[in-house]
């Protein structure tokens, strides 16, 4: 693999950084559903984000491309694990198991990623990514605690994990030809009748209630926000630097839930809220630093696939 351009490193960092910052800050946004049914509100996020996301393609005149079988299959997967399995297995998960031990489990991300992307493109995984991600990884868990519960949990905890890793992994082979707009959209709109189907079963007929003001402020800051601008900025900071990079930065998320709790007078960070955060801090700039042996000729993008037709849209 090429190494990748400065400038390109230093952009694909900041849509990483920014996208991590804005998940995490939706923790004290979902503070504020309180009682609401999970998959009826995933279910109106993720319509609201797709909504949003196919209004802003028309708006741009980005034309929308033919799918072949194996893309729609890859894009629905997607929706279906990274979005819709993600939230059914992190509810379950934190019924039967420490809020705490499921976040240091989710925390996995960057070490996960680090060593399956390399592999997939058929690399050798990077001994110092990896070690960056093992940091990143220790302050994630630091600051959520390791926490217990049932083996059952522990379980729904590692779904939620893979779940995380499919979101990033199965969105690779796809940003060349559609751009992290159009799977951003793509895939938030096939997760919506899935999340219907599982509130249906969870929750009966009353699984989406009429939301109250608080609640559709709420709804809206997830949907626009932490769904369409961050997937789009996530999905573009994965072109840019690579599934493997780009998995550090998940770290960041944990750091922003706690500085957006302190910011909004929620919550004090302790002793080990610090700890963590240099931690994650110490790996993400440990792991993205421009590699001394390799002179850099160029940004990262993973392997293109044949386009169906001679020319693409302009974006």
């Amino acid at each position: 693999m090429s190494a990748t351009h400065p400038s390109t490193t230093v952009t694909g960092t900041m849509y990483a950084l920014g996208a991590m910052i804005i998940v995490g800050s939706s923790a004290a946004v979902l503070a504020a559903l309180g009682d609401y049914p999970t998959f009826g509100g995933q279910a109106l996020r993720y319509a609201g984000a797709a909504i949003a996301l196919f209004a802003l393609l028309w708006f741009l005149k980005v034309a929308h491309l033919r799918c072949t079988r194996r893309e729609l299959g890859r894009l629905t997967l997607l929706g279906s694990t990274g979005l819709a399995a993600f939230n059914v297995c992190y509810v379950e998960a934190v019924k039967n198991a420490d809020p705490a031990a499921v976040g240091a489990i989710i925390g996995g991300v960057p070490v996960v990623l680090a060593i399956a992307d390399p592999i997939a493109r058929r690399h050798s995984p990077s001994a110092r990514l990896v070690t960056a991600a093992m940091v990143v990884t220790a302050g994630v868990a630091i600051m959520q605690g390791f926490g217990g519960g049932s083996l059952i949990g522990l379980l729904w905890a590692l779904g939620a994990l893979a779940a995380e890793v499919a979101f990033t992994l199965l969105a690779v082979p796809l940003l060349p030809k559609f751009g992290p707009l159009r799977v951003s959209a793509y895939a938030s709109a096939l997760a919506v009748p899935l999340l219907l189907v599982s509130g249906v079963i969870a929750d009966g007929a009353g699984f989406m209630p009429m939301p109250d003001r608080t609640q559709i402020i709420a709804l809206l800051y997830l949907s626009v926000v932490v769904t369409a601008v961050a997937f789009v900025m996530w999905y573009t900071a994965i072109s840019r630097l690579g599934a493997d990079k780009a998995g550090l930065c998940a770290g960041v998320a944990p750091v922003s839930a706690v500085a957006a709790a302190w910011v909004l007078a929620t919550g004090e960070p302790g002793s080990a809220d610090i700890i963590g955060a240099i931690l994650v801090g110490v790996g993400v700039v440990v792991g993205l630093a421009p590699s001394r042996r390799r002179k850099p000729d160029g940004p990262w993008l993973p392997p293109v696939t044949v386009p169906d037709r001679p020319s693409q849209p302009k974006r």
